[in-house]
């Protein structure tokens, strides 16, 4: 095996590491103080769209602190046990929460079945309102905050989390709708109607997570913009080998691994063929963060033309001898 190399900046890797980590830590505080406002609003009104609203906050917490969990474990560094490190585990979290999602979903679906069949009057649904309005307003604000960060580190705890806060903010529009609706016309079927409505959707966010988090843990391949300019840094630096075939990719939250089968000319020596491993690699480091590469270097005789990138002839060197 030939030029294997971790490609990334230990300044900024140290930076982002720092603020994923305050940044989930910080989740777990939100989503309490969310939890706590919303469960208020459901107290005060005895409206079960809003008590499935405040259900799903409870949710938001035991996904926060998997997904700290998660990033702390992610971030660990390669041990003799785990030579290609932890990346992984955030794709766990991410599959947690998706079946948290799911059974919060199905608690909520219980309680309207109960309440449809004997439909009640809500108490105060104004204020009540007014206070779920304010927990909503958080939940919008940091999930947009966590989205945009995750995606920034390339973090899939915090996307995910992000998701999820961002669907639970969705919700909770149209339980304002709802349970407003129900209060005005006077037709109590209508909340336990909307918390169905709230459990669907819920559902359906869940088995969406969970679906994709199970493509990362089954070496999901890398997105075909990431493997095109994979492909373009291959072309443009390959000159002195003759093809690069079989080539691989995986992602594994934020690193990219890439590997594939290089051809050199049988009499090119060691050194000039690791010259050009070192080239390929460097101009993939200018082009992607967080790749990890492994190339494979063979002779001319296992050259596979009809499925490689062909590359260019070997530079000339006017003091060497052909």
């Amino acid at each position: 095996m030939w030029g294997w190399k971790t490609l990334s900046s230990n300044e900024t890797s140290s930076t982002g590491t720092r603020n994923i980590q305050i940044l989930a830590f910080s989740s777990i505080f939100v989503a309490i103080a969310v939890m706590a406002i919303k469960y208020l609003a459901y107290a005060l009104t005895g409206s079960v769209a809003l008590y499935s609203d405040a259900l799903e906050s409870i949710v938001n917490v035991l996904t926060a602190i998997a997904a700290l969990m998660a990033i702390r474990v992610g971030m660990r560094p390669p041990d003799d046990n785990h030579p290609f490190g932890h990346h992984k585990a955030e794709y766990l979290s991410a599959v947690l929460e998706g079946a948290l999602i799911i059974i919060a979903a199905l608690l909520i679906l219980r309680e309207a079945f109960a309440a449809l069949q004997s439909p009640r009057a809500l108490n105060e649904p104004a204020l009540g309102l007014a206070i779920n309005g304010i927990a909503t307003a958080i939940n919008a604000g940091w999930a947009l905050l966590l989205v945009n960060r995750g995606r920034q580190y390339d973090s899939l705890a915090l996307v995910a989390d992000g998701k999820h806060v961002l669907a639970d903010v969705i919700t909770s529009v149209g339980v304002f709708v709802g349970v407003m609706l129900a209060a005005v016309t006077g037709w109590s079927i209508l909340d336990p109607l909307l918390a169905c409505a709230v459990a669907l959707n819920i559902l359906w966010t869940g088995y969406k997570l969970a679906r994709e988090s199970m493509s990362g843990l089954l070496d999901e391949r890398a997105s075909p913009e990431i493997e095109d300019r994979i492909h373009r840094a291959i072309e443009a630096n390959g000159d002195g080998a003759l093809e690069a075939h079989d080539i691989r990719t995986r992602r594994a939250g934020p690193m990219t691994f890439i590997e594939f089968h290089l051809v050199v000319p049988g009499e090119m020596t060691v050194a000039k063929a690791h010259a050009i491993c070192d080239r390929i690699e460097d101009a993939i480091e200018v082009d992607l963060k967080d790749v990890d590469v492994n190339i494979h270097i063979e002779p001319d005789e296992k050259a596979k033309p009809a499925v490689a990138i062909p590359l260019g002839p070997a530079p000339t060197d006017a003091g060497e001898q052909a």
